[in-house]
């Protein structure tokens, strides 16, 4: 896991800028001489907002950090006003679960907010926060925010050399079919059968059950994404228990060794959540027994409970993926692909067009965005390469699939540097190169069966663009077995 690649030592520099921005927010309201409690909300809202923030550029970054106390400051509020009301709280919590998922088809800014509103609820139950608490909870999140944004625009802005491309927009749909409409009544659904299996569990710390079904439908589209992630989360917490129990219990709350430890789960939690939801999860509960540790009442059965609550999330979210509008892997993962072939299409084009002349064509975007949809395939097929999957044939037809469609953006990235390269000059047998490109594309996303032909002949070295196509074309005419056949056949390859 911590040798996982990490180009430009972004993993690295995030994870550092973020344990800098969380001790500043709590330092900051220690000398500002507030409670344990508001400290704790404080170092809570800086890490959300160094976590949760990914707009693409940092103009975008800045306005939705400006707009994390508009929708905090009230659900603050509401939950604390409403934490001695247990049915209107309940009431209140579900709805805001609904609009905070909901929020997610506004982009990475609704995304970053409605987590934000609804950690601010929970943060409320995880401390018990009375509404005489409120001013001082004002208070930290504020300073919270300003030390989270001085260290990342600031202190340590951390610069791009190219500019990032946009996220994937989410999948096309209207009504219950547009997946945030769809994940909002799933989360709704499935936090309400935490809540209420959560609370006849414990009448204490049943939001543990409620932010496990939340959190696990962040990221995820379908119905093997949920259950994949809710494996990963239970796995994750219970490794965290284990080192909890032998390292935040005897610890018993001593101020100083509990610090240093919670910055080293700060900086765990944002170096591997790319790349290991299980481990990031790991250090979430660590840190989590750390704390309960500084308000003094971690014990060996808190821990239990916190794995039991866990384990009831997990499968509210099962029940509710399954049950409630589900959505296939199959159909989810067929969506992604198309997609990313399409991309790799336009790209060709661009670079066609580029490579004849014209200035105004840039296959440079076309290959950023690939890269970003293939992430999304990845996330996509992960239940049919996951170690456990049962079904052999399709965990087959997923890893070829995945090999096939790196080596596509592979080859177009090659491309997007040729055309980019002045020098490079126009070939005739260029156009119809990008003809048969094209043409592969249609035959994989068209509604038909049609079967590519066999790429021509590996041109000559000095034709570095031809080379390139002439990789797309195999690639893709190799697609065309594992995308055009029974998924539940078994996988055969000449």
């Amino acid at each position: 896991m911590f040798v996982a690649p990490d180009p430009g030592l972004a993993r690295l520099r995030n994870s550092s800028r973020a344990v800098i921005g969380v001790t500043l927010a709590v330092a900051l309201a220690e000398l500002a001489g507030l409670s344990l409690t508001a400290s704790i909300t404080g170092g809570l809202a800086a890490l959300l907002a160094l976590f949760t923030v990914t707009d693409a550029t940092v103009r975008a970054q800045r306005i939705t950090t400006t707009l994390l106390p508009a929708v905090g400051f009230p659900v603050l509020a509401l939950a604390t006003a409403l934490h001695a009301v247990p049915l209107l709280r309940d009431t209140a919590l579900l709805a805001v679960v609904f609009c905070g998922v909901y929020a997610r088809r506004f982009g990475p800014r609704g995304h970053a907010l409605g987590i934000f509103a609804f950690m601010q609820f929970f943060v409320t139950q995880f401390l018990h926060a009375a509404p005489a608490q409120l001013p001082e909870l004002y208070a930290a999140v504020g300073l919270a925010l300003v030390a989270a944004g001085a260290v990342r625009f600031l202190l340590w802005p951390i610069e791009r050399r190219t500019p990032p491309a946009p996220a994937p927009p989410p999948l096309p749909g209207t009504g219950l079919a547009r997946p945030t409409t769809r994940q909002a009544v799933q989360a709704t659904v499935a936090c309400a059968f935490a809540l209420t299996i959560g609370q006849i569990v414990s009448a204490d710390r049943w939001y543990w059950a409620v932010g496990t079904a939340w959190w696990i439908f962040v990221n995820t589209a379908s119905r093997g994404e949920t259950l994949v992630r809710g494996f990963r989360r239970v796995v994750g917490t219970v490794t965290g228990i284990a080192a909890g129990l032998l390292v935040a219990v005897p610890l018993h709350g001593a101020p100083a060794p509990t610090a240093a430890l919670v910055a080293v789960c700060v900086f765990g939690i944002f170096y591997t959540a790319a790349p290991s939801y299980s481990w990031m999860m790991f250090f979430v509960t660590v840190m989590a027994g750390l704390l309960y540790g500084l308000l003094g009442v971690l014990h060996p059965g808190l821990l239990l409970l916190r794995f039991e609550e866990t384990a009831l999330g997990a499968l509210g979210a099962a029940l509710a993926v399954t049950l409630v509008l589900p959505v296939t892997t199959h159909a989810a993962n067929d969506a992604w692909i198309q997609r990313a072939l399409h991309c790799v299409r336009a790209a060709t084009a661009a670079a066609s067009r580029r490579l004849a002349g014209d200035p105004e064509a840039d296959p440079g975007p076309h290959a950023a965005e690939l890269e970003l949809l293939l992430g999304r395939v990845r996330l996509a097929l992960a239940p049919l390469v996951h170690p456990l999957s049962p079904f052999r044939a399709r965990k087959a037809r997923a890893r070829q699939v995945l090999a096939l469609l790196d080596d596509c953006a592979r080859e177009v990235r090659g491309l997007a540097a040729v055309a980019a390269d002045p020098q490079a000059s126009h070939d005739a047998r260029l156009a119809a190169a990008c003809w048969r490109v094209e043409a592969a594309v249609e035959a994989l996303t068209g509604p038909g069966e049609d079967t590519l032909d066999l790429p021509l002949p590996r041109p000559d070295a000095d034709a570095p663009a031809l080379a390139h196509l002439h990789g797309l074309e195999h690639a893709l005419a190799a697609l065309a077995t594992p995308l055009r056949t029974d998924p539940k056949a078994p996988l055969v390859t000449v």
